[in-house]
């Protein structure tokens, strides 16, 4: 019998195509109920009965610098709804680690022209 856990990871987010990578691969581990994206504190927080062992391997086959920051039981957070009206920062769309460029080379054929 597996018991609901709450892990905390420390991941580095610098972009959406981070966030989207790190989210695929977390959803593909067994076992888990809701993963929660914090760009802010660059934390992933994923609550369910999967083993944190294979959440960082997952999350480690993109970023090799995820840790985790703490295990434990999730908590029933039953507080008001608060709506925040706070400045979102718009970040790039991808971010240099993210961001493939690939150079083609046009081969100019320099003609030797005998006059």
């Amino acid at each position: 019998m597996y018991v609901l856990l709450k892990t905390i990871l420390s991941v580095e987010l610098l972009c959406s195509k981070c966030r989207k990578r790190v989210m695929k691969l977390i959803a593909k581990v067994e076992g888990i109920t809701s993963i929660v994206i914090d760009p802010s504190k660059n934390s992933v927080t994923v609550i369910g009965e999967a083993d944190p062992v294979k959440i960082i391997k997952k999350v480690r086959e993109f970023r090799r610098s995820a840790t985790i920051v703490s295990i434990g039981p999730p908590k029933d957070e039953k507080k008001d709804v608060i709506v925040r009206k706070d400045v979102i920062t718009v970040t790039p769309q991808t971010c240099q680690r993210c961001d493939v460029w690939y150079v083609v080379a046009e081969d100019y054929y320099s003609y030797c022209s005998i006059l």
